[in-house]
């Protein structure tokens, strides 16, 4: 039996003192108790405080590659997210299997020590450069799951259907590395994934979904098939939507629709579908996302990078549809910095303060914004964790109640200091099934992971 006893813990929405947690020998959450005898025998966090793991439901580990190599002008007259894309492309083009391991790994890093316990990676580099596919198909995302083994992290590898181009568009050789052509051999390779996971990881520490890309990247039928596959399996689904008005534009070129009109006029929206990004939407899809349950995933440190679009959060939430939070392209890992950036980049375009509150309460807005990077992150992977409850693995991060950042920070305001002032450096602990992984600020093998990244990024960047 574990057990430990934070200076204040995080339950049902606040901060609570005198209480202890205890896990069995697996990280399963058993009890809480404020009974004397129980205080005295558990571990004692002094001066910290405990919250439930953060959950980063969409991440592309190999982007943390080119992280700050991409911030320049190119020869073309707009830089936006098409010509980003072409930088990540030649990346992408570069990465070996013992590379993809090594970027993950980095990426990985960086997650746990900014309180982060379960990712949702969305994997699309399957195949050798030129697009022949290794011997075993998934030895790429094989690579990524051993990364996150290896440092500490929950995954649930969201496995990437990409087809095509887009809609009247040759075929990129840029993206040969993504294509899986037909939907047969998809799901073939998924499956193949599903076992390997399951002979190799404990339960619940590794998982599969799939995702297909884009409706851009996948054709109509291939995704009506592809998502019944997983439908049946009870799987989750994740997709990009509507991150660009581009994509938006070609959907209706194609189909006659927007393309979460057209998601839901197939039956593809439903509780286990989040739609990643969903910038670009208007009322009646707004709607539609909401009647189904769908999930938004939002990445603001992405998206304001990438020059997306502001996410309509404050008519998502409205509509009933649950938000939750990804760090994307990795250009900056701090899922709390996602979720204070939805509410101010909302506060800059409507000129007004304090728009996703539910009420009046001091910390309605913070906790709202706890709510969409754990709980509603868990539910968007179908993950175990997301929430300090009876049951559920003992996932946690502690933060220092004597960091600068959090200063003067009392019971009744630590919430809005956590979610809108909170430094990394006030994060001190990470479990993952009752076990650090991070301690005291460090992981034992960072200085290892970050060695081995930076004679990766010489190799990419400064060879020749």
């Amino acid at each position: 039996m574990k057990s430990w006893l934070p200076d204040l813990i995080y339950l049902d929405g606040a901060f609570r003192s005198g209480i202890a947690m205890f896990a069995d020998d697996g990280g399963r959450i058993q009890r809480f108790s404020s009974d004397p005898a129980d205080l005295a025998k558990a571990q004692r966090l002094v001066s910290l405080a405990m919250l439930p793991g953060l959950v980063n439901v969409h991440s592309h580990a190999f982007q943390r590659v080119i992280r700050g190599r991409t911030e320049q002008r190119t020869a073309a007259q707009r830089d936006t997210f098409w010509t980003w894309r072409e930088a990540m492309y030649r990346a992408a083009n570069q990465l070996t299997p013992e590379g993809m391991y090594h970027a993950a790994r980095m990426a990985f890093l960086e997650m746990l020590r900014s309180g982060i316990t379960t990712v949702g990676e969305f994997h699309y580099v399957h195949h050798a450069p030129g697009g022949a596919p290794y011997q075993d198909r998934n030895w790429m995302a094989l690579e990524v799951a051993r990364a996150a083994a290896d440092t500490g992290l929950r995954i649930v590898l969201l496995r990437c259907a990409y087809v095509r181009a887009g809609f009247g568009r040759a075929a990129d050789t840029a993206q040969a590395r993504f294509y899986t052509p037909g939907p047969a051999d998809f799901i073939a390779d998924t499956e193949a994934l599903r076992a390997a996971i399951a002979a190799t990881y404990p339960p619940g520490r590794a998982s599969v979904g799939i995702a297909p890309h884009s409706i851009r990247a996948v054709p109509l039928d291939y995704l009506c098939e592809v998502v019944q596959y997983a439908r049946e399996r009870e799987m989750p689904v994740h997709m990009h939507v509507a991150e660009q008005p581009a994509e938006v534009q070609a959907c209706i070129a194609e189909y006659g629709l927007r393309p979460v009109a057209l998601l839901g006029r197939h039956g593809l929206l439903d509780s286990r579908f989040t739609a990643i990004h969903a910038i670009h939407i208007d009322d009646e899809e707004v709607a539609l996302l909401g009647g189904a349950n769908s999930i938004v995933g939002a990445c603001p440190t992405t998206e304001r990078n990438l020059g997306d679009g502001v996410s309509p959060a404050d008519r998502l939430l409205n509509a009933g549809v649950r938000i939750c939070f990804g760090s994307d392209s990795n250009v900056q890992i701090d899922l709390l910095e996602d979720a204070r950036s939805l509410e101010y980049d909302l506060r800059m375009s409507r000129l007004e303060r304090v728009v996703l509150a539910t009420g009046p309460e001091p910390e309605a807005l913070a906790k709202r914004l706890l709510q969409s990077a754990t709980e509603s992150g868990a539910a968007s992977l179908q993950s175990p964790g997301g929430a300090l409850e009876v049951g559920r693995p003992a996932d946690f991060f502690t933060v220092d109640l004597n960091d600068a950042s959090l200063a003067g920070a009392g019971r009744e305001s630590l919430a809005n200091h956590i979610v809108f002032s909170l430094e990394r450096t006030a994060i001190r602990d990470v479990a993952v099934d009752g076990e650090f992984v991070v301690r005291d600020g460090r992981h034992p093998l960072a200085e290892e992971i970050t060695r081995q990244f930076a004679a990766l990024q010489k190799t990419l960047w400064e060879s020749g």
